[in-house]
């Protein structure tokens, strides 16, 4: 069975605890440092048990990452700006076929159309 692309996991690979924020860094496709960063401030600065606590429960409740989850770093990128964003990439996924379908259109145009320039070179192939 395939991976799911769009659940958390916890990335054992860049982790430095248990995975958690570096699993947080790529679920939201940002900078793990800024997430370690972001999670001692809010550690220090009044949510001290809880933010343990949360943090626990996800290392508990969270699978691995899969190996071999993206092929290549486009495949990640798009994936993470699924999870920001459904609507927009479906949005940016339905453009660029809106675009290979009008330029299919257009090469379709050109060789169906009559052309008497192409017509003539054919000919003189023959």
């Amino acid at each position: 069975m395939n991976p799911r692309r769009t659940t958390f996991y916890l990335d054992k690979q860049n982790a430095k605890w248990m995975g958690v924020c570096s699993g947080i860094a790529d679920y939201l496709g940002w900078d793990v440092t800024w997430v370690r960063i972001g999670m001692v401030m809010l550690t220090l600065f009044g949510a001290f048990p809880w933010t343990l606590i949360a943090y626990l429960v996800a290392a508990w409740a969270a699978k691995p990452k899969p190996s071999g989850l993206y092929s290549d770093k486009d495949e990640e990128q798009f994936w993470q700006g699924v999870r920001r964003s459904p609507a927009r990439s479906t949005r940016e996924v339905r453009a660029k076929f809106r675009d290979i379908d009008r330029r299919l259109a257009d090469v379709e145009l050109y060789y169906t159309s009559r052309n008497r320039r192409l017509a003539d070179e054919i000919d003189s192939l023959r």
